[in-house]
């Protein structure tokens, strides 16, 4: 075997692999078959995927090649790519990651996977996740448990958990995963990679089965910053099929990369700072905390006295969306249908009540209660309105400082199973990530280092609606000075 083939090219970013595409002394069909080689040897172990499309991806990262050759490339050409099970890919099963679409083949695409697909990416396959991207451990899944690759008796985050597990794996180069209350961002941080949820609005939503559309987004997962800016320029941009799609001019994230910071003011909620956070998280901010100041930055106490309510508002807003959208699968139309229905009515109960999860069901529940005639304005009235204070405080908080940090999580990832049989502890774990999404501002998930039992931490840049280029910004400076060691999970 030659030198080259011994290299394990799954284990580059993006940039890395750009260059050498570029230079031709890499194929995309000798990256795509290091990462499948990889999948081979690691999979069983971890379960990032539902289903893996070798036969698509080889052909497609042919076609790569040839574009390469022909000077035609764009920034994502020949990488290899992995998306979460909720993004519709024609002709490849669509799953959510539930019984009830366990074989549903979508007859069209994503407005994300159009935009990989005229990039000339390469589909590695399905990540798995929660079901309907309602968890944040991604044990609720049809399809089984995903593991965390730093160690397999943990949970990776949810709901976006195979997709930030499969990069942190090196079971892809990089992954598209969905964001409605820190499902990008949690995982990426229990993984130790990167993840970023856009602003609401920024990245088109059509093709992406809904769970609360008022505060779903798609976002990318990834080894480094800069690989983040690539996937942004892809898939950012307003899409007519995405009623909230929003006309707003794309900058070149790669720009904000490498910038300095100088000047800038970092604003420190207190809020974030409660009981129960884990002293090793609260160690690896403060240390943040002075590597920007370091770096030319103010960091400055500040507040969001409406915080103690996100948790709140998040499970009456999300569940009572989910109910509405969820309606849809009945066993009539399309996914799975129960047998053995005496009539109409039967035949939804029974396919509804196996064909769902416990978590799901549970959400409908809380949502169609919260919905009903009654308790409407008691419950999803009043949180609505209680959102918009959440919104305004942040919008208040923008004015004494350019970009928020916080820590991701309260605490590294747990053991599987500890929190499964416990809604309200495994809705805590999303305590410092839901905000964002209800104030629909983008957020970005950075490695800020480990614990002393070597599991991943990460710390979180919130900024102003749009302004994603100034979290690349932060992110990326303090990513190249924090001198954190790139470690790999030994798996």
């Amino acid at each position: 075997m030659s030198q080259k083939n011994n290299m394990e090219f799954n284990q580059l970013t993006i940039h890395e692999l750009q260059e050498k595409l570029r230079d031709g002394s890499l194929t995309s069909v000798e990256i795509t078959e290091s990462v499948y080689r990889r999948i081979a040897s690691v999979e069983e172990k971890v379960h990032s995927y539902i289903t893996l499309m070798e036969e698509t991806a080889i052909g497609q990262a042919r076609e790569a090649d040839r574009r390469i050759k022909e000077g035609n490339a764009d920034e994502l050409t020949g990488i290899p790519i992995a998306l979460k099970d909720i993004l519709c890919t024609e002709g490849v099963r669509t799953t959510c990651g539930s019984r009830i679409l366990e074989n549903f083949i979508p007859p069209y695409d994503a407005t994300v996977v159009r935009k990989l697909k005229d990039a000339g990416a390469v589909f590695v396959g399905k990540t798995n996740m929660d079901e309907f991207a309602m968890g944040s451990s991604t044990e609720t899944s049809w399809f089984g448990i995903t593991k965390n690759p730093w160690d397999l008796e943990r949970i990776p985050g949810g709901s976006s958990g195979g997709s930030a597990a499969a990069v942190a794996a090196d079971e892809c180069i990089a992954s598209l995963g969905t964001d409605t209350g820190g499902s990008i961002r949690q995982p990426a941080a229990l993984c130790g990679v990167v993840g970023m949820k856009p602003t609401y609005g920024r990245v088109s939503r059509f093709g992406m089965v809904a769970f609360a559309s008022s505060l779903d987004q798609i976002g990318p997962v990834t080894k480094d910053v800069e690989d983040c800016a690539i996937m942004m320029n892809v898939i950012s941009g307003h899409d007519t099929g995405d009623s909230t799609s929003v006309p707003a001019e794309i900058p070149d994230y790669r720009k904000f990369i490498s910038r300095d910071i100088r000047g800038w003011t970092v604003g420190i909620p207190r809020e974030y700072f409660v009981e129960g956070i884990d002293p090793e998280i609260k160690d690896a901010v403060d240390e943040t905390i002075k590597i920007l100041e370091d770096l030319g930055a103010k960091c400055i106490d500040i507040s969001l006295p409406h915080t103690e309510y996100c948790v709140a508002v998040y499970y009456i807003i999300a569940p009572s969306e989910a109910s509405s959208n969820l309606a849809r699968y009945d066993g009539v139309r399309y996914g799975f249908r129960a047998t053995g229905g005496e009539d109409l009515l039967d035949m939804y109960k029974k396919t509804r009540s196996s064909g769902f999860g416990a978590e799901v069901k549970r959400r409908i529940m809380l949502g169609t209660y919260s919905l009903s005639s009654g308790y409407y304005d008691a419950y999803y009235k009043k949180a609505s309105q209680v959102r918009a204070l959440i919104k305004s405080d942040f919008d208040n908080a923008f004015k004494k400082c350019d970009v928020i940090l916080t820590p991701t999580t309260p605490t590294p990832a747990f053991r599987i199973g500890e929190k499964v049989d416990d809604p309200l502890q495994m809705y805590l774990c999303d305590i410092f990530t839901l905000s964002t999404n209800l104030a629909g501002i983008p957020g970005i998930s950075v490695p800020c280092g480990y614990t002393r039992t070597d599991l991943p931490i990460g710390i979180q840049f919130m900024a102003k609606h749009f302004e994603e280029g100034k979290l690349l910004q932060i992110a990326s400076a303090y990513e190249k000075n924090s001198k954190i060691e790139r470690r790999r999970p030994e798996l």
